[in-house]
C-alpha cells in the first residue's frame, strides 16, 4: 500500500509540475517575445511550441507512471481491474453453462 501511494504521490506532483509550467511558459514566452523584439505573431509561434513541447513532456510522464504503477502492481500480485472484469465473463459463461445444464435434465 505504501507503494501504490507513493506512485499516486508521484502521479499528483508530476501533473501540478505540469500545469504549473504551462503558466511558467507563458510567463516566458512573453518575457522572451519582449525583450527579443519578436512580433506578436512569432512570439505566439514561441508560445505555442514551447506549450507543445510540455504538453509531449506531460503526456509522456504520465505513460511513465503509468508503466511503473502496472509494474508495481504485478510485483506485488495486486489485481487489476481488467483482470476482474476478466474473471466477471467467466463466471457469467459459466452460470449460463450450468443453467442449460440444468434446464436440461
Amino acid at each position: 500500500m505504501i507503494i501504490f501511494d507513493l506512485l499516486k504521490k508521484t502521479m499528483l506532483t508530476g501533473i501540478g509540475i505540469a500545469s504549473m509550467t504551462k503558466d511558467k511558459i507563458e510567463e516566458l514566452g512573453k518575457k522572451i517575445s519582449e525583450e527579443s523584439k519578436l512580433s506578436a505573431e512569432e512570439g505566439k509561434k514561441l508560445v505555442k511550441d514551447l506549450l507543445e513541447k510540455s504538453d509531449e513532456a506531460r503526456k509522456n510522464l504520465q505513460g511513465q507512471v503509468e508503466k511503473l504503477v502496472k509494474n508495481a502492481m504485478k510485483k506485488l500480485s495486486i489485481t487489476t481491474r481488467e483482470d476482474l472484469q476478466k474473471l466477471e465473463k467467466r463466471i457469467k459463461k459459466l452460470e449460463n453453462l450450468v443453467k442449460k445444464i440444468e434446464r436440461s435434465r
